[in-house]
């Protein structure tokens, strides 16, 4: 779809902060509006020791607000036009919903929890061959860890 939103998947690590970055300058170029999103998941085990340090499912929906604006402050600067949307569930699966009006999605190749040495991690694998318009998936730079 030509006319939908650019959707970058973003969870604070400096590959999603690249693709945040790069999604903004291609949203800015073709006149799209963007999107950064990021989810977040409950511990399969919900309860008092479950949460490992979150005292209550909004206090984990509210460091997600937070870790999204600060990485959009952080790439973007304080006056960036991006809405920033923050998804309860897995964030592949978040993604690839929000793909269905997207025009383009836009990931980093590895999130927080990669593991070194992959070329891809956990949620651009999921993403490339689910998504509903074309995904572009930005290489790891070497420099980070």
């Amino acid at each position: 779809m030509d006319t939908g939103p650019v959707v970058v998947g973003v969870d604070g690590g400096p590959d999603s902060l690249r693709a945040l970055q790069w999604a903004s300058d291609y949203a800015s170029a073709v006149g799209a509006p963007l999107i950064a999103l990021t989810a977040y998941e409950l511990p399969t085990v919900y309860g008092p020791y479950a949460m490992a340090g979150w005292e209550s499912a909004t206090e984990l929906e509210n460091a997600a607000r937070e870790m999204l604006a600060d990485a959009v402050r952080e790439s973007l600067g304080d006056n960036a036009k991006v809405e920033q949307h923050v998804l309860r569930g897995h964030p592949a699966e978040a993604i690839v919903a929000a793909s269905q009006d997207a025009r383009l999605v836009v990931v980093g190749s590895r999130g927080r929890g990669g593991f070194k040495g992959m070329l891809l991690g956990s949620v651009s694998q999921h993403v490339v061959p689910h998504a509903h318009c074309p995904v572009v998936v930005l290489p790891h730079a070497s420099g980070d860890q």
